[in-house]
């Protein structure tokens, strides 16, 4: 059965939210938008986390060692190896596979260590510092060689969560296993998820170490730091590489941002994986959506979806993650669509789930004035497969009786759901989200009572 943007647990029909589990449901086909950033760990209260974070600097900072032992080539091994972790499938590359740093770039980084003083004495406290000091080394490569150093950990947790939430796991071999003791990468066998269409092994990362960016970065210090402390009027600012050039002979500068970022630490904070918008966000889309005109003129038909799309995706979060928008074209006429895991975590949506086979939900936004059979049909023809036998269109009134009727012996003869909503049940989700007594997939479920009641029985 085909699953639009499948996640792990999607194939093995686990039903689990996002918001319910400490770590980044893994998608099959794709990788997570997201990168670790060594910093959560460094800030984080857990003594565990604190004492990965060691682990990641000792390991990193003992290439240092090597270098200075005249052992160059093993560090550079060692960095290329730590480079890439394809297991935790995280960034943004669509194939699930990433690509390895060449040796070049290699001893360009274990360069650092002994051109830069305060790095020969000392080594990294916060090795993302790279970034400012190494063209081409960025959050993907700092992610990669965290997850790298501490795979060992990464293997337990995955393990725990999986006999947690019961995904299946099966005896693996790892690559690319650090060993701390040794200070060296080697081959392990054990057991682990693996992706269903590739069977290669899949680690766990937790939340709470997730940022888009991370809290250490190129930008920030540039914006925050260089042009306010640095940058002189009158003077031409630095292209990318001479302000790299400029930090690695000045990484005393380097050492001071670093420090102003870790005391303003209790603004680093991890990025969830989807944030709901604000509610007073919610009351400018509601406001927004109802004063559109219906149909096409002035491109309201286009903001209309836009505004729809931002404000459902948070009105029913954490029972519905989002997977994604699509648009597809019936009969000549474009139609966009939100389309949601349905994970069984709301007692109506466990019933749609079983009684109309419905593993993903669709909802068709329709800015007309009146919905009419044509549409009923549209996305009846599309109830198939994932979707199984129910659905839901977004518009701006209430349906008229005809259509009423259609939906109905729709019902009857295919056992098909199909629910209207409108302007009018918008507005009662947002003043439902707002007022934060209730959730707003009430609505919905009430909408689905009332179909229900309808129905002959």
């Amino acid at each position: 059965m085909s699953i639009i943007r499948p996640r792990l647990n999607d194939f093995y029909n686990i039903p689990m939210t996002q918001e319910e589990v400490d770590f980044a449901i893994p998608f099959i086909d794709e990788d997570i938008p997201l990168y670790v950033d060594p910093f959560l760990l460094w800030k984080s209260p857990s003594l565990q986390d604190n004492s990965l974070h060691l682990t990641i600097t000792n390991s990193f900072n003992h290439l240092g060692y090597l270098v200075s032992n005249g052992k160059e080539k093993e560090a550079s091994e060692i960095i290329i190896r730590a480079s890439e972790c394809d297991e935790v499938g995280l960034g943004n590359s669509k194939t699930k596979k990433g690509k390895r740093i060449g040796e070049k770039l290699a001893l360009t980084i274990l360069n650092q260590f002994t051109s830069i003083p305060q790095l020969n004495k000392n080594g990294f406290t916060h090795f993302e510092e790279l970034q400012l000091l190494v063209d081409n080394f960025s959050k993907d490569r700092v992610s990669d060689i965290a997850c790298n150093f501490i795979q060992s950990f990464l293997i337990d947790f995955t393990i725990e969560q999986s006999e947690k939430y019961g995904i299946p796991i099966e005896k693996v071999k790892l690559n690319n296993l650090y060993n701390t003791k040794t200070n060296s990468f080697g081959v392990e066998e054990t057991h682990l998820p693996v992706n269903p269409n590739s069977k290669a092994p899949i680690l766990f990362i937790p939340k709470r170490w997730l940022k888009f960016i991370p809290w250490i970065n190129t930008d920030d210090y540039f914006n925050s730091y260089y042009i306010k402390n640095v940058h002189k009027d009158g003077d031409e600012f630095p292209d990318r590489i001479r302000l790299l050039n400029f930090n690695r002979h000045n990484y005393d500068m380097v050492q001071a941002y670093t420090a102003i970022k870790e005391k303003q630490i209790e603004n680093c904070k991890n990025d969830p994986l989807f944030s709901q918008i604000p509610v007073t966000s919610a009351k400018r889309k509601i406001s927004t959506i109802t004063k559109l005109a219906t149909g096409k003129t002035d491109n309201a038909d286009r903001k209309f979806e836009d505004n729809v799309c931002q404000l459902m995706t948070s009105l029913v979060y954490p029972h519905l993650d989002f997977a994604q928008e699509q648009s597809r074209t019936e009969s000549g006429v474009q139609i966009r669509d939100l389309v949601f895991y349905n994970n069984k975590s709301f007692d109506f949506l466990e019933e749609i789930y079983e009684a109309y086979k419905c593993k993903q939900i669709v909802m068709e936004l329709k800015n007309v004035h009146e919905v009419k059979q044509e549409h009923i049909l549209q996305l009846n023809r599309y109830l198939k497969d994932q979707f199984g036998n129910f659905g839901i269109i977004i518009t701006r009134n209430p349906p008229p009786k005809k259509v009423i009727k259609n939906v109905i012996d729709l019902w009857s003869a295919h056992r098909k759901c199909i629910l209207i909503l409108d302007d009018t049940d918008l507005k009662m989700m947002t003043q439902v989200f707002e007022s934060k007594q209730r959730n707003p997939i009430e609505v919905i479920k009430k909408k689905y009572i009332e179909f229900t009641r309808a129905c002959p029985s």
